[in-house]
């Protein structure tokens, strides 16, 4: 299970939040439906795999052509932190080879692409896509 699956569950996080929807890969518009077809972050075959529509409120997760080019500059941003906060770990546990620091950045960098691949797409469809809450059903009379 990954770290942020983890923080996701034990946090009291309000579904009403943004940090629900991001941390738990959900619906930026009702906070229900999934963003990605699978829930396994390393399935390789089909990590990268979202819905088209949700399946709850049928919100488009892909409004326009390329709207995910965005998500590159979060997903850059995460990775520039996991590389300074391991560089700062390996480096205050004395190690000083640069072979050592290169491996210590480039190992969870790696091992940490598809969470953050998943989060980069997720915090940018929550900055454009507002929480609505989920849609009434119409009674029919």
């Amino acid at each position: 299970m990954a770290v942020i699956d983890i923080f996701a569950q034990n946090s009291d996080l309000k579904k009403e939040s943004i940090a629900y929807g991001i941390l738990k890969f959900k619906c930026p518009r009702c906070h229900e439906g999934d963003l990605f077809t699978h829930s396994n972050h390393y399935d390789l075959g089909n990590f990268l795999k979202m819905h088209k529509n949700c399946p709850v409120c049928n919100q488009t997760y892909n409004p326009e052509p390329g709207f995910y080019f965005g998500a590159a500059y979060i997903s850059y941003a995460v990775s520039v932190a996991i590389a300074v906060i391991a560089a700062l770990i390996i480096l205050a546990l004395g190690y000083r080879a640069p072979g050592t620091i290169i491996g210590a950045i480039l190992i969870p960098t790696v091992l940490l692409a598809p969470i953050n691949f998943r989060l980069s797409r997720s915090i940018w469809a929550n900055i454009f896509i507002k929480y609505k809450g989920v849609p009434k059903k119409e009674v029919q009379s």
